[in-house]
């Protein structure tokens, strides 16, 4: 969640339609308000994704509590994740109507509440269906935080920004499970979900206290045909379909490997305790550098290149993990977690980049996809790891990598087409 040939390069990479002036008064690293802004998104994105995720090392233990396989007590995962991505797209117009601090406001305070009640679900059914309503409370603030920076961070800045939220994405996961999987060992899963829904409730009180009010927002119509035909207008975009799938198929790996890696991992021949497998998850670390070096791995290969780093990252992980030694699975880890982050925070920047009006519905439409991703991957990886083993899921996980890897290549021979068609219109005529 979450990326220098030339300088001129780097600029093209995230360059807004509108360039800096020296009167520009949108924040920039060093300028007024920059940091606090920064840590106050960082911050966001780990209340967002310990939330979003607070169920998913637990998942052997709310197994053993409900009865229930691995398939089933995926959906505390998936519901979540898939009512985000149901909810994103409405939310993010509310975001242009009453703008973007006033609807991440609104979306942590539900999420973080709703998290306080998890810990006493009764039964699996009303443990999932908090976890749905916990999910659609947090659609709110994904797309909006996207278009928050983009209207706020000066465009030179931009991959940066949206990087470090992306990295407090992966803190949030991390520290989520690893503390989780601690409390969990001692107290049980109920605990563990509790902890987390309170460290929540402090970021999101900071997040709300440090965020800069918006300066450049203009608030937008709520009618729905604006809304349809902005809509409309994004996905009529090559690129940005592209984008949108390439950010759904790398969740999709994400969500399948981070799901089922509980499992394996509790089982022989590996047999570890709840709390080493939590601590597992310590390896997220390596996304929150990825992720934050988005912006120079842009800078030195372009967009495309970087994605086939991040795809060829994500598929040697996924062969290393195959290898039954728990040394080389963690290597494994490592690298698919660096893929996977420096992807999406590739691919997420280039929506905001590439969209020049409608930013929260772009951003929107790539969390939608991005979050379907992360539902497919939980409850088809589940499946697979429960008809085929750990090799099932690390085979739909290469899948949705070549899927990675041919819509890029496609993206490149489209861009040299359109270079040689404008090439070909420039010439004189004889």
């Amino acid at each position: 969640m979450s990326p220098a040939s030339s300088r001129a390069a780097a600029t093209h990479a995230v360059a807004a339609p509108a360039a800096p002036t020296p009167t520009d008064t949108r924040m920039s690293p060093g300028g007024p308000g920059y940091r606090r802004m920064s840590f106050a998104l960082f911050l966001a994105g780990v209340a967002t994704f310990a939330l979003l995720y607070s169920t998913q090392a637990l998942l052997p233990l709310v197994s053993a509590d409900f009865g229930a396989s691995a398939s089933t007590a995926s959906w505390t995962v998936s519901g979540a994740t898939f009512a985000l991505a149901l909810c994103v797209l409405p939310l993010s117009a509310l975001s242009e109507r009453f703008g973007r601090r006033t609807v991440m406001t609104a979306s942590l305070s539900v999420a973080v509440t709703v998290g306080l009640l998890v810990p006493f679900a009764p039964s699996l059914g009303v443990l999932i269906a908090l976890r749905a309503l916990q999910g659609a409370a947090l659609a709110g603030l994904p797309a909006s935080a996207m278009a928050y920076l983009a209207e706020e961070v000066r465009p030179k800045a931009l991959v940066a920004a949206i990087g470090l939220f992306v990295a407090g994405n992966s803190i949030g996961g991390m520290s989520g499970r690893v503390i989780g999987g601690w409390i969990a060992q001692a107290w049980g899963w109920r605990a563990a979900v509790g902890t987390i829904g309170v460290i929540a409730v402090v970021c999101a009180v900071a997040f709300r206290a440090l965020l800069p009010a918006p300066r450049h927002f203009t608030p937008g119509s709520l009618r729905p045909r604006a809304l349809a035909r902005t809509v409309g207008g994004h996905l009529a975009n090559p690129l940005l379909r592209r984008l949108y799938v390439i950010g759904a198929l790398f969740m999709t790996v994400f969500g399948a490997v981070y799901t089922v890696i509980g499992y394996r991992l509790t089982a022989a021949p590996f047999s570890l305790p709840q709390g080493i497998v939590g601590s597992i998850f310590l390896v997220y670390l390596v996304g929150t550098v990825s992720s934050a070096a988005a912006g120079k791995l842009v800078a030195r290969l372009g967009r495309r290149g970087t994605l086939y780093l991040a795809a060829g990252t994500t598929t040697a992980g996924l062969f290393l993990a195959l290898v039954p030694r728990l040394p080389v699975v963690l290597l494994g880890l490592m690298l698919i977690t660096a893929g996977f982050f420096a992807g999406h925070a590739t691919a997420s920047s280039s929506v905001s980049h590439t969209a020049t009006h409608g930013r929260a519905q772009a951003s929107a439409l790539y969390q939608s996809a991005y979050y379907i991703g992360s539902s497919a991957g939980s409850a088809v990886g589940a499946i697979a790891f429960h008809a085929q083993g750990w090799a099932g899921t690390v085979g739909l996980g290469l899948v949705a990598v070549l899927g990675v890897v041919s819509l890029t290549l496609w993206g490149t021979y489209a861009a040299r087409a359109q270079r040689h068609r404008t090439t070909a219109g420039a010439l004189p005529a004889h």
